[in-house]
């Protein structure tokens, strides 16, 4: 038997069940978890609005870290004893973890589990929407709306390691003064004064933009954009829905608007992703050039403080949960 953490009551509270250890299928590992990153998909499943991909664990949890304890027979780059830290469509908020091998990446000798365990959901989603999707080149010019957040802490380092110039948004001086210690050059404080502006006074435009905000900032986002930018949506935390956009301002721009998720993506395409970002950043993380910021961490039996946490909007960086 394991620990799992689940949402069973009335009111989607956390509670701490015991649930068999999972079996292994072919082409999978078995992961004894030490620590597991939160993530905004996280706090949604629990409210109902984001159910798992058919045949994934309901359980919640996105990225893992620990120990491998099992390997199927047709796994040969992993061996029991080995420090590991992935992705999971599901199933990451428990003791053990079922995980396709390919999904996982060696845990560098300089880095804690605990930072580990916040690393693959926001570096992957990262280099996917720069990189993968945004064609981000050196010397180009980037917006991360929510740069003090996991993923944004995480885009900011990958764009300026590249070459790139950094501009992002955020609610606080503090969180700026966090974006500016990571790389960040032009600090935008969207309560203050309007992104578009400050992008159009200051840097005239920018080739790309990461946005998770979706809703009013969809004009905005178009009006800072240079000619040929890109926007890459990964949520819509404003809104859904967008009222009297500029489509002619788009088109004057040849601007291109891209949305995307990771969990519900394929199982190849997920491994392809983590291939590409090895091959390009692994030695960059082992000698510590990228970092994971970690915001808190929380014993697992404290999951419904951390979720708390995160919703409040309070954080900088990743929040992490650790079994005792």
């Amino acid at each position: 038997m394991m620990l799992q953490i689940q949402h069973q009551t009335p009111d989607q509270q956390l509670i701490l069940e015991q649930a068999p250890v999972p079996e292994i299928s072919p082409g999978q590992v078995l992961v004894k978890v030490t620590a597991f990153g939160l993530n905004r998909a996280d706090t949604l499943q629990r409210q109902g609005k984001y159910p798992p991909p058919p045949g994934e664990s309901p359980i919640m949890g996105l990225e893992v870290a620990g120990e491998v304890i099992e390997v199927a027979a047709d796994v040969s780059r992993w061996h029991v004893g080995q420090r590991v830290f992935g992705l999971v469509a599901g199933g990451g908020y428990a003791q053990y973890v079922a995980v396709n091998a390919d999904h996982l990446m060696a845990v560098p000798d300089a880095m804690t589990m605990n930072e580990a365990a916040g690393c693959a959901e926001v570096f992957l989603t990262a280099y996917q929407a720069l990189f993968s999707l945004g064609q981000l080149k050196n010397h180009q010019k980037v917006l991360l709306h929510a740069g003090a957040s996991g993923v944004g802490s995480a885009a900011i380092q990958l764009a300026q390691l590249v070459g790139a110039k950094v501009a992002v948004t955020a609610s606080s001086d503090e969180k700026l003064a966090f974006c500016q210690q990571l790389g960040a050059e032009l600090l935008i404080n969207y309560k203050q004064s309007s992104f578009a502006e400050q992008i159009k006074t200051q840097w005239e435009g920018v080739d790309l933009i990461v946005d998770v905000v979706g809703g009013d900032y969809l004009n905005a986002n178009v009006k800072s954009l240079n000619m040929d930018g890109r926007i890459v949506q990964l949520a819509m935390l404003g809104g859904r829905y967008v009222e009297n956009f500029d489509m002619a301002l788009m088109l004057a721009k040849r601007a291109t608007l891209m949305a995307s998720t990771l969990r519900n993506r394929s199982d190849e395409y997920k491994s392809q992703l983590i291939q590409g970002f090895v091959e390009r950043f692994a030695e960059a993380l082992a000698k510590r050039r990228l970092t994971v910021c970690i915001d808190s961490t929380f014993a697992a039996s404290e999951i419904a403080l951390a979720h708390q946490r995160l919703e409040l909007n309070q954080s900088m960086g990743k929040l992490v949960c650790y079994w005792d």
